[in-house]
């Protein structure tokens, strides 16, 4: 299963970097292009940054402790090798989209973000781009996975108890 996390990290990482650059050639950037009156449109911004444009001036800071994660991601994935391919395949989405954000961070100076929900103007503001969709998915994913990783292990102590009462009432 080693080659099918490192392609779903190459592929985010290439879908990334292929839709910002379709964005940065086509899209005009002063006029968004809508997909969806009043919802959905793609309209060219520059995330100078951390998550969702928050925390503009630290971003040296921000860059540091994102190759940090992306590395102790890494270890973890490939170094302990996690059993659950739900885990796994998150894991991979989120180092994909820590990378795809990286590279445009460390060749720009700022991220590309392009795809704007704007139908909710004083729920969610922000403008994102594929690396940070992944991200977000597979945080929620590995949020699942931690849910299911609990509800089994609380049937597999009730199991054990009720096995333990049928033992003794058996006796």
């Amino acid at each position: 299963m080693f080659v099918v996390w490192i392609l779903i990290i190459i592929g985010v990482v290439a879908l990334d970097q292929v839709s910002k650059i379709l964005v940065v050639e086509v899209l005009d950037r002063d006029n968004p292009f809508v997909i969806i009156e009043g919802v959905f449109r793609l309209k060219y911004s520059e995330n100078r940054g951390a998550a969702f444009g928050s925390f503009e001036e630290s971003r040296w800071v921000f860059m540091i402790a994102s190759v940090v994660g992306i590395i102790a991601l890494s270890v973890y994935l490939f170094k302990f090798k996690p059993k659950s391919k739900l885990a796994c395949a998150s894991l991979s989405m989120i180092i994909g989209g820590g990378i795809g954000n990286m590279i445009d961070r460390v060749v720009l100076g700022y991220v590309v973000d392009f795809i704007d929900f704007y139908a909710f103007p004083n729920v969610w503001m922000w403008v994102f781009n594929v690396a940070d969709a992944c991200v977000c998915v597979g945080a929620a994913m590995i949020a699942l996975y931690l849910i299911l990783d609990i509800i089994k292990d609380a049937k597999k102590e009730k199991e054990a108890k009720l096995a333990k009462e049928d033992k003794t009432e058996n006796e």
